[in-house]
């Protein structure tokens, strides 16, 4: 078990004052508060985030002379080639730039690298078959800052290269002095490039090339209204590529997320009835668990063309065709995540060598390669520790790493490059490909050099405020849902509510996996929560602290003494056309 702290917000502000001129309760304004909201223009940008605040494209570096050679080229009628990923970010970054370029009259297509033959990024392959084709300028999205050697070898080919990207610049440290390694192409654009002031950092892929669209199209002369069918894919990118959704990344994710609930773009629309969300509002949830991981699935499985055409197509049929192939491709990969995701906990929970790791590498030999970064994922948050999952390849062992945020995995990994055949990422994420010999080495180098402690492998659980079931009202609910869309860096609020007596607990659903508590408040009254859990597992904690008699007792309504503690968030369920105030369980203590 992964040990726990709840820890509470303490941040100040005057929350009365801020609650009355944005008309919301005080609670919202200690959430906003508790996000690094602390001035009232801050304030302000968050409750009403609009396109209008966005910053500048022209303020990225190089941003300039990116638009000119595109604008130069079209004019001359250059073939231009746009390079994207194999995932959703690098999909939607490729359709925003291509269908940009297409409307700015570029003679202009679209290829992505093969996950499995290819990997990561522009590569050889896929600049000879562009040279080949007559193809004089390649534009790279959602990735191209690490490809120094492949970039190189398009200029010496006498191709122009036009990179924009979001991931984080390599670099070579010397005595305590860093030295960027910068692609020699033609143009740069990336707000994490060591020369940009753009006030920013953390664009997505398809932000990036939103913004050299946005540029392109104030350059030509373009209104500003042609953009409005852009933001979408921007905004499905944001959140689908987990960036931290704070500052310009929460005004594209929230407009994007308006767009979407009536877009005019064929292939979404279909997408959204294909997995039944036609007629429901759409969230950052939707996004995120839904329509996501249908775009992504092309990438894993078979190829993120499929995904792109989608986006791209006007043809009604073959939107349909797409999006019912996207929609079971996902249901593939989820049922060979839970099966990878069970042997990768099954290896760490039975191997002595990974009880002292701070740093875990699992190698899953027969994993599909497109799957071990999920499969990270999960064992991230299971036991709270940075985790590199790897399958055999014929290059060697390829992997994909999720951390957790005391560990900079990004950093640790240019500690080591020389273990490395490939790698790159950022703080929170990194693939890479090593040789099967340099397993155990690099195991040993990254858990001899975490320097992680027993504090930092604590899961932490911060509240945003303490606060009775008695204080919930529809008013509240509904005041909170202002602080959509939620995510990495603006993550959905939770209360906490102590000493709660139980009055019954009921276990239902197909697997068994609801429970709905109904708690008795000081004031006589009932309220109920639910928590979604392993319900006989639950139950068995019960009987393990309270007893059989007591728990027999809470599942028939008879008077107990079970009392808990509960992390929750507070919601309005509708059933038949009714409303009642209830909470979902987040985490829970017995008291």
């Amino acid at each position: 078990m992964v040990d726990e702290k709840w820890m509470v917000y303490a941040k100040k502000a005057d929350f009365n004052r801020l609650g009355q001129k944005y008309d919301v309760d005080p609670v919202v304004i200690r959430v906003m508060r508790n996000r690094d909201v602390i001035t009232d223009d801050e304030f302000e940008t968050y409750v009403n985030a609009t396109v209008d605040k966005m910053y500048s494209p022209w303020l990225l570096y190089d941003m300039e002379n990116a638009v000119n050679i595109i604008k130069n080229s079209i004019i001359a009628k250059k073939k231009i080639r746009v390079i994207g990923d194999y995932d959703i970010d690098g999909v939607c970054s490729g359709h925003i730039l291509t269908a940009g370029l297409e409307e700015a009259g570029g003679d202009v297509d679209f290829t992505v690298p093969d996950r499995i033959i290819d990997g990561y990024g522009i590569n050889e392959r896929i600049i000879k078959k562009a040279y080949a084709a007559g193809i004089n300028v390649l534009v790279t999205c959602d990735n191209g800052i690490a490809a120094i050697e492949q970039i190189e070898y398009a200029k010496s080919l006498g191709m122009t290269v036009v990179v924009t990207d979001h991931h984080d610049v390599q670099y070579e440290e010397e005595d305590g002095v860093r030295k960027y390694l910068i692609p020699n192409a033609d143009a740069v654009v990336n707000p994490k490039h060591p020369k940009s002031e753009y006030p920013f950092k953390e664009l997505c892929g398809a932000s990036v090339a939103y913004k050299v669209i946005q540029a392109l199209f104030e350059k030509i002369g373009f209104t500003s209204e042609k953009m409005d069918k852009y933001v979408v894919f921007a905004g499905i990118a944001t959140i689908g590529d987990v960036v931290e959704l704070k500052d310009e990344n929460r005004i594209i994710a929230k407009a994007g997320i308006k767009k979407l609930n009536n877009t005019h773009n064929v292939g979404l629309n279909a997408l959204k009835e294909a997995t039944g969300v036609t007629d429901k509002r759409i969230t950052s949830y939707t996004i995120g668990f839904v329509l996501g991981p249908c775009l992504n699935a092309g990438g894993r499985l078979s190829t993120a063309m499929k995904a792109y055409s989608l986006l791209h197509t006007s043809d009604l049929k073959e939107a349909d065709s797409i999006a019912k192939e996207l929609t079971e491709l996902n249901d593939k990969r989820k049922d060979m995540t839970v099966k990878g995701f069970e042997k990768a906990c099954e290896m760490i929970d039975n191997d002595e060598k990974y009880n002292n790791d701070s740093v875990l590498l699992i190698n899953l030999p027969e994993c599909h390669e497109s799957i071990v970064g999920i499969i990270a994922g999960r064992i991230r948050e299971k036991y709270n520790k940075p985790v590199i999952v790897f399958t055999e390849v014929d290059e060697g062992l390829k992997g994909s790493g999720r951390s957790i945020e005391e560990y900079n995995m990004f950093e640790k990994m240019v500690k080591c490059r020389e273990l490395f055949k490939k790698f790159g990422g950022h703080a929170m994420a990194a693939g890479l490909t090593i040789e099967k010999d340099n397993f155990e080495k690099l195991r040993k180098r990254l858990n001899d050099e975490a320097d992680l402690s027993k504090e930092d492998l604590t899961r932490k659980i911060w509240i945003d405020v303490p606060m009775p079931l008695e204080y919930i009202s529809e008013k509240l609910v509904y005041d909170l849902d202002k602080l959509e869309p939620f995510g990495k860096g603006n993550e959905k609020p939770v209360f906490a509510a102590k000493d709660l007596i139980v009055d019954r607990i009921n276990i239902f659903g197909k697997n068994r996996n609801v429970v709905r508590i109904m708690f008795r408040l000081k004031n006589g009254f009932p309220f109920e929560a639910t928590y979604f859990t392993e319900g006989d597992v639950f139950a068995a904690e019960l009987e393990e602290k309270y007893g059989k008699t007591e728990v027999e007792n809470a599942f028939s309504g008879r008077n107990n003494n079970i009392k808990m503690s509960v992390v929750y968030y507070p919601d309005i369920n509708e059933f038949n056309g009714r409303k009642s105030l209830r909470v979902i369980i987040r985490r829970y203590m017995l008291n």
